[in-house]
């Protein structure tokens, strides 16, 4: 996967944290470190902009609100899903 690739790699992020809301308390630092750390991640850790971390994030959103269709975008406790 390339950091390109941001379905692929928000699909994995998700099967990696089922229960991390992709909108809540992520940091873009800990996202390029998670999405380097994947296994079939095989690109420069340089490549990826504040774009491309976004669009990620936006593909593990997508994921997980097909999981949790409650789910509160800005992670309210009342969403009942889990924070962290």
């Amino acid at each position: 996967m390339k950091w390109t690739d941001s379905l692929a790699v928000g699909e994995e992020l998700f099967d990696r944290f089922p229960d991390k809301h992709p909108l809540h308390g992520v940091r873009f630092t800990d996202l390029h470190r998670w999405v380097t750390e994947l296994d079939d991640f095989d690109d420069a850790p340089t490549g990826a902009s504040e774009g491309i971390l976004e669009s990620i994030q936006m593909a593990w959103w997508a994921e997980y609100e097909a999981e949790y269709p409650d789910a509160d975008p800005y992670g309210s406790p009342s969403s009942g899903t889990q924070d962290d």
